[in-house]
């Protein structure tokens, strides 16, 4: 048998004498690849750059989000307290007349005695 036809041979063959590249092409091929591999590599640092940004944004939202919650809580709990305190205040401010009110707060409208009423929150 002659060196080359056996199937098994896993060696480079070159092709044949019309059709092999020039030197010049196998360099421009290998800068091809180079420049590939570079911007490939490029390519996965900004996308774990990008991930890590995500990933801190994400753990602040999270903070600024527990913290506006809380805040809510503590809000929900002093509308609470102010309808409960508005709440006992009604009867006497009723029962006392329109001659007080206008001693200890002066009219600024027409209807100066106003009462407010403050919603009840649930959680």
């Amino acid at each position: 048998m002659a060196q080359g036809s056996d199937s098994n041979d896993t060696s480079y063959k070159s092709p044949s004498p019309g059709s092999r590249p020039s030197s010049s092409d196998d360099v421009k091929k290998v800068m091809r690849r180079e420049k590939n591999r570079i911007a490939a590599q490029k390519s996965r640092m900004r996308q774990t750059q990008k991930a890590d940004s995500l990933h801190l944004e994400s753990e602040n939202l999270e903070k600024e989000n527990a913290a506006l919650r809380k805040e809510v809580k503590q809000l929900t709990e002093e509308a609470k307290y102010l309808s409960s305190v508005l709440s006992s205040h009604e009867p006497l401010c009723t029962s006392q007349g329109a001659q007080t009110p206008e001693l200890l707060y002066p009219p600024l409208h027409s209807s100066y005695h106003q009462h407010i009423a403050v919603p009840h929150y649930q959680h």
